[in-house]
């Protein structure tokens, strides 16, 4: 057992247009935490994005993931000292409450003296009810996320190296909570079809093909059922897709992510409103070491 480690946690962009629950993408964009054993109590320090929005108790993200992942390791600290330092973007479709859960289990992990292991998506996606996100940050790259039965499951995929993802983050936030309620209980069979192919064909387009981005990341399902939460997300997700950009809304929203291969935009757009971020994609996952 450890009794101090420190954890990197990337950011994630899920859906990726089509892929809806299914496609999550890791972004060079990290939280880091360090867990240090002590002998009873739970104090925790937050400095960054959020630090005046989260719980300061067991209520905390990564302090109940610490929790959840310590039933399966076998291990609970008498006490916790926890410092999180937060670079992602609170409700914004950047998956921070993913990387949270995520931090916390590996954290879990790494005090326990364990390796991170395939049941560690198990616990972190339940906290959401779906993998995308979870499973991009605690593995990187691209991955395809399923359920079988009640089992959460992941494919990871490595990302075409010209893939260069542009984020458009406004300072309005969104929560997945409000925004799925938007979205219908059925959907025309024209509609589910078409977005089956285009979800096979985003994993080839952003694996090999990034030609075949802008057709790849088009959207039936789910991006214009919520155009109420965000009217001026959809609104520039449309403008630069005119434009022949491959933009699609990055998860629950509000936040545009543009897969380029150029790391640039469309001349001429109006981004007022939205600050413009360049961010690498992730090739690494969650990474946990000693303190």
């Amino acid at each position: 057992m450890t009794t101090a480690v420190r954890v990197r946690v990337p950011a994630s962009t899920a859906n990726l247009g089509s892929g809806f629950d299914a496609l999550g993408l890791a972004l060079g964009l990290y939280d880091t935490v360090e867990a240090r054993v002590t002998s009873g109590g739970l104090v925790i320090t937050v400095d960054g994005q959020g630090a005046d929005e989260v719980a300061y108790d067991e209520g905390h993200l990564v302090a109940q993931a610490i929790r959840a992942a310590g039933e399966l390791t076998g291990y609970q600290p008498p006490g916790l000292e926890l410092h999180c330092h937060n670079s992602i973007p609170h409700s914004r479709g950047l998956g921070s409450s993913a990387a949270a859960v995520v931090a916390g289990v590996a954290a879990a992990y790494g005090l326990a003296g364990m390796e991170v292991d395939d049941r560690a998506l198990q616990i972190a996606a339940e906290f959401e009810g779906h993998a995308d996100n979870a499973a991009a940050s605690l593995l990187g790259g691209l991955v395809v996320a399923w359920t079988d039965g009640e089992h959460f499951k992941a494919l990871r995929l490595e990302p075409h190296p010209d893939v260069r993802p542009i984020l458009l983050i406004p300072g309005e936030s969104s929560r997945t909570s409000v925004t799925r309620q938007l979205l219908p209980d059925r959907v025309p069979h024209g509609d589910a079809a078409f977005a089956a192919g285009r979800a096979a064909l985003a994993v080839q387009a952003i694996t090999s093909r990034p030609d075949l981005l802008l057709a790849a990341t088009e959207d039936r399902l789910h991006q214009d059922y919520r155009e109420t939460a965000w009217p001026a997300t959809l609104r520039l997700v449309r403008i630069l897709r005119e434009q022949g950009a491959a933009a699609a809304v990055s998860g629950a929203g509000p936040t545009v992510i543009v897969l380029t291969s150029d790391g640039k935009l469309p001349a001429g757009v109006d981004v007022t409103g939205f600050e413009v971020r360049e961010l690498p994609v992730d090739r690494l996952g969650v990474q946990v070491s000693a303190v």
